[in-house]
């Protein structure tokens, strides 16, 4: 599977359902059919999406976006939502992450508060970094294999942010409005915001 397959599968899994959980039967669905290789592949270039994502701005805009409730864990689930977004919203977001403020399912939190939010419009899909590895799972009947087939080809997954960049104070009103003036105008905060 190349990179243009991996973003195939993605895509048309949006297409073809209606929600995550959808997505994430239909792709391990799909990814069962395929060889091994190819499921490894798959996760190394979900892997390898996250790269240019992992950034303590990119945390700021999850942060912003969320009003403040972006632990560690949120800002991991939130990498694979972005990249489920397909190609086009990731790369643009990844040029600047005040460009969240263009996609569609940001867009259309905009306005609410977050207890508005259903769980399916959460910005999170935490299910998306597991398919590889239950499918690899479920074909080999062994737990974990994915980790080992990735060794093998000198990769290994992450499983927490290693965000890079700068840092900055997330709740600080100045520091929001001078990195995501947008964002800070979609999602005016609510929570442990500093003057």
């Amino acid at each position: 599977m190349d990179i243009e397959d991996f973003w195939q599968f993605l895509e048309r899994s949006a297409r073809e359902t209606t929600d995550r959980d959808q997505r994430t039967r239909w792709l391990q669905d799909r990814l069962s059919r395929i060889s091994l290789t190819h499921v490894v592949d798959f996760q190394m270039h979900l892997d390898a999406a996250r790269r240019p994502i992992d950034t303590y701005a990119m945390w700021g805009a999850a942060y912003q976006i969320m009003d403040g409730l972006c632990s560690g864990d949120g800002f991991w689930y939130f990498q694979p939502w972005l990249i489920g977004q397909g190609r086009h919203w990731w790369q643009h977001a990844a040029k600047d992450p005040n460009n969240l403020a263009d996609i569609p399912a940001v867009c259309a939190l905009a306005g609410r508060s977050t207890s508005e939010w259903t769980d399916t419009e959460w910005p999170q899909w935490e299910e998306l970094a597991y398919v590889a590895s239950r499918v690899h799972d479920q074909i080999t009947g062994q737990e974990d294999s994915i980790e080992d087939a990735l060794a093998a080809r000198d990769h290994h997954s992450l499983s927490t942010p290693q965000a890079l960049g700068p840092r900055w104070d997330l709740d600080s009103l100045a520091e929001i409005q001078q990195h995501l003036p947008r964002l800070a105008s979609l999602f005016p905060r609510k929570r442990y915001i500093k003057a």
